[in-house]
């Protein structure tokens, strides 16, 4: 599976499951009357309005690279996942706005019945469903904004766990319902600052890992038996396009041909086997 079509596919199904759950929890959370529940469900609709994103950005990342763009529009993947942080930090703000206001006026607790614990517990088993689904398609394509909105699912169905416990104990504590609403604020706000801070490392740009630095090594001398020591690996990620640099030692009696027929096979391979176009700089061995 691409990374475009990962996005569409977890995106569609997103959005359609939190159109039901949030039309679920609003109703629920009507009749009990909780801030909690309404709270629940506009984190829900949240999602919807993330997948939303989701798939906008997997339509502008798959745009090929043009004049203007040569390495591609596939950083629109962390562009999205810092727009759903915003969304999150928002909806963050008015919960717990709301519910400060609520345990300071000291409104009752909401009258939760039957209803509002089946709601509560088949959407937990349902975002963390999509959760697992949205890693899944993440980890399969390195979909950064698919892999936002599984955090998004994981948030919204830990905020149901917590409604459901509160749910349990909403008959000894007044303050139950307005706790709660401050709770899942809190964790909007985590979530949000999580991936805040992974797209943002992303863009500004990560090291490149020993792992595959030792499978690059691997490749590369299997490309050709002759001495050879590779140093300064450097990689830039373009999300649909990256980029390789690293330095390579060989034999100074090598002729410029010899060795420019070397680093072009290694050059070669490496874009076959990791899609990772490679530029490789020639030094002499005992450099």
């Amino acid at each position: 599976m691409d990374k475009i079509k990962g996005g569409y596919i977890e995106g569609f199904v997103s959005i359609i499951i939190n159109a039901v759950l949030f039309a679920l929890k609003m109703w629920a959370g009507i009749v009990s009357g909780s801030i909690a529940l309404v709270a629940d469900a506009w984190h829900t609709l949240s999602d919807s309005i993330s997948s939303v994103v989701v798939v906008i950005a997997a339509g502008l990342s798959s745009k090929k690279a043009d004049k203007e763009h040569p390495f591609g529009h596939g950083r629109w993947e962390q562009i999205a996942s810092i727009f759903i942080a915003f969304i999150l930090g928002i909806i963050a703000y008015d919960f717990l706005k709301n519910s400060i206001i609520k345990f300071q006026g000291r409104d009752e607790t909401a009258h939760f019945g039957m209803l509002a614990i089946v709601v509560t517990a088949v959407s937990i088993a349902a975002k963390e469903a999509l959760a697992q689904y949205a890693f899944y398609i993440a980890g399969k394509t390195e979909n950064s904004s698919v892999k936002a909105d599984g955090w998004h699912h994981r948030s919204d169905a830990l905020s149901s766990l917590v409604v459901l416990i509160g749910i349990l104990f909403a008959k000894q504590f007044w303050w139950i319902d307005s706790a709660l609403g401050a709770i899942i604020a809190l964790m909007l706000f985590y979530a949000a600052f999580e991936i805040v801070k992974e797209t943002i490392t992303k863009m500004l740009g990560e090291d490149i890992s020993g792992e595959l630095v030792e499978k690059i090594v691997a490749e590369a001398k299997s490309v050709h038996s002759c001495d050879m020591k590779m140093h300064h690996f450097h990689i830039h990620n373009y999300i649909v396009h990256k980029e390789l640099t690293f330095h390579i030692r060989l034999d100074p009696k090598m002729s410029i041909d010899e060795s420019h027929a070397i680093v072009s096979e290694i050059e070669k391979r490496l874009l076959e086997k990791f899609e990772i176009m490679t530029t490789i700089h020639v030094e002499p061995l005992h450099y």
